[in-house]
């Protein structure tokens, strides 16, 4: 299947599906001598899992990550690092009803339409399970990138919407409620909508912000490979996704020039920006500002209320949702877009050294 890796001189290789044996991620490109273990990125998958809390799909998987290859000694080797998680709590018996409707608003009807086949236990390959190789991956990109930070956090669920500090929001505060969204005033009200959501059978979408800091001036390769073009694709190929916004993003079509522009100043004897609508990006090359951007994701299509839909040979049909599903991705989401981020960030910074000649 085409489509399974992302990255130049970073890059990863997908592979696996949600009811198969196993699932797992391949690395090319690390850096030799970097210190890796399965313990450092089992943090990052612990965050994304199933089953963490009561806003999550009840699927029990503990996400144990096994690495396969390329580290020796609790070191990078510069060779391919292969990383494998197994599946074990599935239960086919949940999709039995699914595999012969189109779930609306899901892959099931696009993946049959262009393989003529597809995986109806879970999704198969469509799977937003197949995001914990991407978070293995993503936790190496971070030991990588060392001092540049990225802290992502639930910004909105549905009408609700966070304050947040973008200067000043940690990861800690993320991680103080399980909805992962630092204002503990808007976290409670957003718990409380998903809870009764849940029970009502449905589903609810939101956005998900992101901040880098740190980030060096340079990063990013026009024409095509701008970084802020290269962290909407990532971005857009999380499942459930249905929109990108850097910066200022839409809201720049109803401002003046004059109001939208970032006037450069001197700060501490470096060039800065008085303002940053530009989001830390511009002409697709980081400015050395605060990269900030927000994902767009859309309720879970699975929901348990009945739906009218179509059949696989093409008859009316009507679908309920079965098996285990989130009634909100938002919380367990948060993981990916930093994880996709920073496999994006760490492609361009080793594109950045190479192209300098630097350590």
């Amino acid at each position: 299947m085409a489509g399974d890796s992302i990255g130049r001189l970073f890059r990863i290789t997908n592979w696996g599906e949600s009811h198969g044996k196993a699932i797992g991620i391949v690395v090319e490109g690390c850096p030799s001598l970097i210190e890796l273990s399965e313990k450092d990125i089992q943090k990052e998958l612990d965050r994304r899992k199933p089953g963490q809390s009561r806003l999550t799909t009840a699927r029990a998987e503990d996400d144990k990550v096994e690495i396969l290859s390329g580290v020796f000694n609790g070191k990078t080797t510069g060779a391919p690092i292969s990383m494998m998680i197994r599946n074990k709590d599935y239960n086919k018996k949940d999709y039995a009803k699914l595999s012969k409707v189109f779930r609306p608003s899901h892959a099931d009807f696009t993946y049959f339409q262009k393989y003529r086949t597809r995986d109806a236990f879970g999704g198969g390959r469509s799977s937003a399970r197949l995001t914990a190789g991407n978070v293995a991956a993503g936790a190496i990109a971070k030991k990588v990138l060392r001092k540049i930070e990225i802290v992502a956090y639930v910004k909105k669920i549905n009408n609700i919407t966070a304050e947040v500090d973008v200067e000043k929001v940690k990861a800690k505060d993320v991680e103080s409620t399980i909805v992962r969204c630092p204002d503990s005033i808007a976290a409670a009200r957003m718990i409380k909508l998903v809870e009764e959501t849940k029970k009502s059978g449905d589903s609810v979408g939101g956005v998900v912000e992101c901040v880098i800091r740190n980030v060096p001036p340079g990063l990013g390769e026009p024409l095509f490979d701008k970084l802020s073009a290269d962290l909407a694709k990532a971005m857009m190929s999380i499942n459930a996704t249905k929109g990108f916004e850097i910066g200022s993003g839409f809201s720049c079509a109803e401002m003046l020039g004059s109001k939208h522009n970032d006037e450069f100043v001197m700060k501490n004897k470096k060039i800065v920006t008085k303002t940053n609508n530009s989001g830390g990006i511009q002409g697709g090359i980081t400015n050395g500002m605060l990269v900030v951007f927000r994902v767009a994701f859309k309720p879970t299509p699975t929901i348990s209320k009945r739906q009218k839909t179509v059949s696989t040979d093409g008859k009316v049909a009507f679908v309920e949702g079965t098996g285990r599903h989130d009634p909100c991705v938002l919380p367990r989401a948060v993981p990916v877009v930093e994880a996709m981020t920073a496999i994006v960030l760490c492609d361009h910074y080793l594109r950045s050294k190479a192209m300098k000649n630097e350590d």
